[in-house]
């Protein structure tokens, strides 16, 4: 048994070295080397003040504001502690009671819509905390927002358009609109 303590006790020290020090070390500087804005969070500054990161979403509920995906991260909105999705199955009476208050509050903030609500404005992501949503919501929401901020219609479809993500490489997902970014160009465009 004495055979094998030392070399035990030696690999083990090795790879702590290497995979709890050495290697973390490399991956870290290669980060900050090559995509600081990544490897710090991909957080959005405006006038030198951090308003949110590009990668999760916030909870606006203004009717001045576009709306993200609904967050299923518990009691408070898109926590990124308390990460995942809800787990509800289609026919679960949570998801489906959750579903019709968000659709409630849809119609509610638009009336006279009357258009069919895209469903990712009623459902949450797989991770609550998704920063996108569909060119198709945020459509659903440009006459509320442009209404509420006194701006046109176009104006505000100009914005959308300016903020939709192409999938990525132009291969790969769906496109997209960030709508933290969305609604920072808004606050810039000025309105209410």
């Amino acid at each position: 048994m004495k055979t094998y303590l030392r070399p035990a006790i030696s690999l083990f020290i090795l790879m702590s070295l290497i995979l709890g020090g050495l290697y973390p070390a490399v991956i870290t500087l290669v980060g900050q080397a090559f995509f600081p804005t990544q490897a710090n969070g991909s957080v959005i500054v405006r006038d030198g003040v951090p308003v949110g990161s590009e990668l999760i979403g916030q909870n606006f509920t203004e009717p001045k504001y576009f709306w993200g995906r609904l967050s299923s991260s518990g009691t408070f909105p898109y926590n990124a502690g308390a990460s995942g999705g809800s787990n509800f199955g289609p026919l679960n009476p949570a998801l489906v009671d959750a579903a019709k208050a968000r659709e409630e509050a849809l119609r509610a903030a638009d009336p006279g819509a009357g258009r069919e609500i895209p469903v990712d404005l009623l459902t949450s992501s797989g991770s609550g905390l998704d920063p996108h949503i569909s060119p198709a919501a945020a459509a659903y929401q440009v006459a509320r927002v442009a209404k509420a901020r006194g701006l046109s219609l176009e104006r505000v479809r100009s914005l959308v358009k300016g903020q939709t993500e192409a999938p990525q490489w132009g291969l790969f997902g769906e496109p997209r609109v960030n709508v933290l970014k969305l609604n920072l160009a808004l606050d810039a465009a000025g309105g209410v």
